[in-house]
């Protein structure tokens, strides 16, 4: 029987090859101006990134209907317009200035909530997992009453959107949606 390490890097797997087909499908094909991502918001139209969010929402279920995710409980979103917005905004406001790919990092989003026991395992694993599949980063975020494995897919190109998956453990739920719903929904009135 497969254990949650063996779910998590499957998923990992599957995460991977999604944004690798979806961003192939969606840049590749000559009809979307391809933009360097490494470059700061203010050289990314704001077009550019809503156009890219709102096709993705339109097709994310397509892609994941022949993802091989059967019996990974996980859960997933395509950031909103209005959040995208949003972060925009408090980044544009700081005197730093990013690149748009470490900004907008999560427009797909999905999520694991695993036992403690897990968590610890998939941290273990995580230095290899990178190397394996050509991930673009995964750190361990401990911050303001928040607590999770941030795990980030870009498959080697600054011209695809990075694509985020979370893992929780199940003690630390309740604490990081009332921290989303503080600090991430500031776009809500």
């Amino acid at each position: 029987m497969e254990g949650n390490l063996q779910k998590t890097e499957r998923l990992i797997r599957e995460i991977n090859r999604l944004h690798a087909q979806y961003s192939q499908d969606y840049f590749e094909t000559g009809k979307v101006r391809k933009i360097n991502l490494s470059r700061t918001l203010k050289n990314v139209p704001t077009e550019h990134i809503l156009s890219y969010r709102l096709n993705l929402h339109e097709a994310v279920n397509d892609y994941l209907a022949f993802a091989d995710t059967r019996g990974i409980d996980f859960f997933y979103r395509v950031k909103t317009a209005e959040s995208i917005h949003d972060k925009i905004s408090r980044y544009l406001a700081r005197g730093n200035q990013y690149p748009v790919n470490n900004i907008l990092n999560d427009i797909f989003g999905a999520r694991l909530i695993w036992p403690s026991e897990t968590v610890a395992g998939i941290l273990e694993k995580l230095d290899g997992w990178k190397t394996e599949y050509g991930l673009k980063n995964r750190y361990l975020r401990d911050a303001g009453g928040y607590i999770g494995i941030h795990i980030y897919f870009k498959n080697s190109s600054n011209f695809y959107y990075p694509w985020e998956l979370q893992v929780w453990d199940e003690k630390d739920v309740k604490a990081n949606i009332e921290n989303h719903m503080a600090y991430k929904r500031n776009f809500v009135r």
